[in-house]
């Protein structure tokens, strides 16, 4: 055992406690009012990004539930270093955008298409105006609609005719300056949100945001909010523990696409067996091995980000997390080679289960045998058996498959999930794949009926 191996957990367990978080808030609020600053918060506006356009549509209800003052910024795409699979993300964040405007009664339709060079260049010197002019809230959303019509002739809304007119080198030098600043307070995606040290990503994690600005007493008085709800709150589509479930009338599968070292796969991996229980469905385990050991390195910058936010969304769901052993490497090749080894003994999920748990919550050393062994050992199997199977290979042809699966359906990362033709990408998505399950029984249920 190295001494990182050693020491990670009680570092880990430290850093990523909800005290910790709540620590650096309260710090930062006692730095903004011995400065008497606002409640300022910085949004990043990507133009032709459909999660910047469905955020600039919640703006203004969010401006007028809270006293802050927003400091819009337009920004350039992530570095290819954040976005490996450029093509795939682009694509599936327009399918993505319209699954979520559908449900949260937003406008976006994925046209099928990015707008055209011409189009965002005119957009970008529109927003950037409206920046100057102070008028930002008033004009992204109207700009967002223009800039993702199918119809490419219409011209942009008249109301930002009065704005007053930026030349090319003002666009690109507040695109500069944008993009350093953004760089500069440790993020690279667009649409998103800063509030004195912390990142909100678009309208999934805008809920956090809301939380602890009510928290600090900052909402309007007389706006009507009502205390302690938020614009976008988080829902899985999971009964309560205690409320009688009834099961689907032969659900489709669920493919669940995860990694061993994906922290999000981690905490959303109890929660779709739980979804699977409460629908009847059957959910496929579909691992794969790590980016990083596929030769596509991840930025520090986003490592960091992603298990901070793993964290905050681990909170809200009572999940445990935060006390990690990094299984990178040999632990999650001997993990991922015990999988089928699992199923054999019909308990895949509940190994899986006890993989995540121990190295994302315990801390386990899962490239140890002490490790690995209390791992297999506590959900009912043998250690004799699982040592023979870790000599085993035929997992790597597995995991190489489903990976083309996942390219296959339009998707990279995980956790991804799959029920028939609908493929959703995200810990947060497990409404769509209720729904998705619900769409297929009750299709399958009126075919029967039919016939009969």
């Amino acid at each position: 055992m190295s001494l990182k191996t050693l020491l990670m957990p009680a570092i880990t367990q430290r850093r990523f406690a909800r005290s910790t978080l709540l620590a650096k808030r309260a710090k930062a609020e006692k730095a903004r009012q011995a400065a008497r600053r606002p409640h300022e918060v910085h949004y990043f506006h990507q133009i032709d990004d459909p999660y910047s356009h469905l955020l600039a549509q919640a703006l203004p209800r969010f401006l007028s539930l809270y006293n802050i003052q927003l400091i819009p910024h337009v920004v350039s795409p992530p570095p290819d270093s954040a976005a490996p699979e450029r093509e795939k993300l682009v694509a599936y964040s327009r399918v993505d955008a319209a699954l979520l405007a559908q449900r949260h009664g937003l406008k976006f339709t994925d046209p099928g298409y990015q707008p055209n060079a011409q189009r965002c260049a005119q957009a970008k010197h529109t927003l950037v105006a409206a920046i100057f002019a102070g008028q930002f809230g008033e004009h992204a959303a109207a700009m967002g609609q223009w800039l993702w019509a199918s119809d490419e002739t219409r011209v942009p809304p008249e109301q930002v005719n009065g704005l007053k007119p930026v030349s090319n080198e003002e666009v690109q030098a507040h695109i500069a300056q944008a993009d350093a600043l953004r760089q500069k307070l440790g993020h690279y995606l667009g649409g998103m949100l800063y509030y004195e040290g912390e990142w909100y990503w678009g309208i999934d994690r805008l809920y956090h945001l809301e939380q602890r600005l009510q928290e600090l007493g900052a909402q309007r008085s007389g706006s009507g909010g009502v205390p302690d709800s938020v614009l976008f709150a988080p829902d899985d589509g999971l009964a309560q523990a205690n409320a009688l479930t009834n099961p689907l009338s032969n659900p489709p599968a669920i493919d669940f696409f995860f990694s061993f070292r994906s922290p999000y796969s981690a905490i959303v991996a109890p929660r779709v067996f739980e979804l699977a229980r409460q629908t009847g469905a059957k959910v496929n385990l579909r691992y794969v091995l790590p980016m990083v050991m596929r030769g596509l390195p991840v930025p520090k910058v986003k490592r960091e980000y992603i298990v901070v936010d793993t964290a905050r969304e681990a909170h809200v769901r009572n999940i445990p997390f935060g006390r990690l052993n990094d299984p990178v490497g040999k632990p999650t090749e001997r993990g991922l080679a015990l999988i089928p080894f699992a199923e054999m003994h019909s308990c895949g999920p509940e190994f899986v289960l006890s993989f995540m748990h121990g190295v994302w919550a315990e801390g386990i050393d899962a490239g140890s045998d002490k490790g690995l062994r209390a791992i297999v050992e506590r959900v009912g199997l043998r250690w004799e058996g699982a040592q023979v199977a870790l000599l085993h290979t035929a997992w790597r042809e597995v995991a190489a498959a489903n990976r083309e699966e996942l390219f296959a359906a339009g998707l990279w990362g995980v956790p991804s999930f799959k029920v028939g033709d609908t493929a959703v990408w995200g810990q947060d998505r497990l409404w769509a794949v209720k729904a998705a399950l619900e769409a297929a029984a009750g299709k399958a249920s009126r075919g029967r009926s039919k016939k009969a």
